[in-house]
């Protein structure tokens, strides 16, 4: 620790109070963001029954019914992969990315000054019609025969920022909510309580620096697999 902290006679000191900023940083960007994407998602699929059956379809498919999914089985599930673009783009694990400009510019006639502050609203992106058909509907099939991905290359889709500043952890929090979708689904069926019915659930967001459900998911849930 003292080491990393550097002693008098370094340049640059790394203080306590900045270690300590750093880690609520990377906690408070894991965590939230991550459990929101994986209750986003999760709903989505119990509104679309149709969906969930051939998400577990092509689970049975690669990883059978006598085993749990692994990390390397993720590469081969394709529809999955669709199922969570398709919630990136409807729920945008934080909804206004910051950049900051590194010169003047101007764009589409707005002159935007060297160092200014400037927050693109991710979530209004993903839902623009003019971009994406039936902007308001959950359908993965739509990313058929797409090479739009959210890795930051494609504008259309950018839920963890692009450029610079995009986020650090993008490809960790990729590989968790898939991984951890694919288990929840493979392993389980899952119900409302109480005879709810999907269409009953509440879908107003709670719009912070991250964007959940106002109301968390209450699901039960059946085993589906042979082991």
């Amino acid at each position: 620790m003292l080491g990393f902290m550097g002693s008098e006679e370094t340049e640059y000191r790394v203080e306590r109070d900045t270690i300590k900023a750093i880690i609520l940083d990377m906690l408070a960007a894991s965590m939230d963001t991550t459990a929101a994407t994986i209750d986003w998602t999760l709903v989505e699929l119990i509104r679309h029954p149709r969906v969930t059956k051939k998400l577990q379809q092509e689970l049975e498919n690669v990883v059978g019914m006598n085993r749990t999914v692994e990390e390397s089985d993720l590469e081969k599930l394709v529809y999955l992969d669709m199922v969570v673009k398709e919630s990136f783009r409807l729920h945008p694990v934080v909804p206004l990315v910051i950049h900051a400009a590194r010169e003047d510019c101007t764009v589409n006639g707005f002159h935007i000054p060297k160092g200014a502050r400037i927050f693109i609203n991710t979530w209004a992106i993903g839902r623009d019609e003019r971009v994406w058909t039936d902007a308001d509907k959950f359908n993965p099939e739509r990313f058929i025969g797409s090479d739009i991905d959210v890795q930051g290359q494609n504008f259309e889709l950018i839920p963890f920022g692009s450029g610079r500043r995009g986020c650090l952890g993008m490809q960790l929090g990729i590989t968790i909510v898939r991984i951890v979708v694919a288990q929840l689904v493979h392993c389980f069926d899952w119900k409302l309580p109480n005879e709810m019915q999907a269409t009953e659930l509440d879908m107003t967001e709670e719009f912070g620096i991250v964007c959940p459900r106002t109301e968390h998911l209450q699901a039960i849930p059946t085993w589906r697999l042979n082991a």
